[in-house]
């Protein structure tokens, strides 16, 4: 797959996910076999108001280039602004977001909104592209189910010049509910002449497999089931699940990468809260492990970070999945919901 001047020699993106698509989870999952790893969705506003806040969503390592940034916005003018500023940051390529379904996105007209406007998402796409850079898009199938309209839409970013799509086949209504018409991605693919990334639904490895057999698409985007497992990467890939002491290990690293990235802000008052911020994570980790539902009470106690860094060896140095134990799994692939 290419995206511009940039060629890929995987076919397995992490998608862009707000609160998760941080530098030290981009960098897991590029080390476990991802070939791109787009940032969470950064404000165009944001940028050109120079906020500290957004700002630190530009922070990325040489060895994650091309570096790609992810832009939401719903006026032109904007986001060819936020461009500049984007490329002015390292940013090698710039994908626009046009699938998420918050209202607090959709009510500025960016996001999922751009969906119902053709025009203006191609008119975003062209003004981005005024940075230089090759832009992509992250669509969905449509508003609602009256409105599939990914054809359309996908069509007219084609023309206004984008490098790549992906689409995730469920329509803003449904949310992340439902499941993920595969049907869709074929479609699209059959109608651009562009890459197509397919999205939704891609829990194994195997099932990222199926999705490239069944659609014919160019790249397969894993999100929710990369949460807690990037070791999906390799598996779709056809690598090994992790040891017990292979997920220890990167459990570790990722909070002392964790607490290493919010400290480079200069806030060292802040570590507290960044050892709450990676109790999603280790919530994640923990998903269909022998003694999960004790080692979350326990974790979530915790706030001194020796102290947590400790439970984490304890717990997961001997895990084992719960199947094996008679334990129930749990699914919590909704958790961003």
């Amino acid at each position: 797959m290419r995206i511009g001047p940039h060629a890929f020699t995987g076919d397995l993106l992490l998608a862009p996910m707000a609160g998760v698509s941080e530098r030290p989870f981009r960098l897991l999952a590029l080390e476990l076999g991802a070939a791109l790893c787009p940032t969470e969705l950064v404000s165009a506003a944001g940028l050109v108001r120079a906020t500290s806040r957004t700002r630190k969503y530009l922070r990325h390592a040489e060895i994650e280039r091309p570096f790609c940034l992810q832009l939401f916005g719903g006026d032109p003018d904007l986001m060819a602004r936020a461009a500049v500023i984007a490329r002015e940051a390292g940013a090698d390529i710039l994908d626009v977001n046009m699938g998420c379904p918050v209202p607090k996105v959709t009510k500025g007209g960016a996001g999922a909104a751009l969906l119902c406007d053709p025009p203006r998402a191609a008119a975003v796409v062209r003004a981005v592209r005024a940075a230089g850079l090759p832009v992509t898009a992250k669509i969905r199938s449509g508003w609602d189910a009256r409105h599939p309209n990914a054809i359309e839409v996908a069509r007219a970013l084609e023309d206004a010049g984008v490098a790549a799509i992906a689409l995730h086949p469920r329509t803003r209504a449904q949310g992340y509910s439902g499941a993920a018409d595969w049907e869709r991605i074929a479609a699209v693919k059959a109608a651009v002449r562009v890459p197509v990334i397919g999205n939704g639904d891609v829990r194994s490895g195997e099932d990222a497999r199926r999705m490239r057999a069944e659609t014919g698409c160019d790249a397969v985007m894993i999100g929710r089931a990369a949460l807690g497992n990037p070791w999906i990467f390799r598996e779709a890939s056809g690598g090994p699940p992790p040891s017990p002491e292979e997920r220890r290990a990167l459990v570790a690293r990722h909070f002392r990468d964790h607490l290493a990235f919010v400290a480079e802000e200069g806030f060292r008052s802040a570590i507290p809260a960044a050892v709450r911020q990676f109790r999603k994570h280790l919530t994640w980790y923990a998903r269909g492990l022998a003694g999960a539902a004790v080692f979350r009470a326990r974790a979530v106690r915790i706030e001194d970070p020796a102290e947590l860094l400790a439970t984490i060896d304890e717990f997961f140095g001997k895990s084992q999945p719960a199947r094996e134990t008679g334990e129930p799994e749990i699914d919590l692939r909704g958790a961003l919901g």
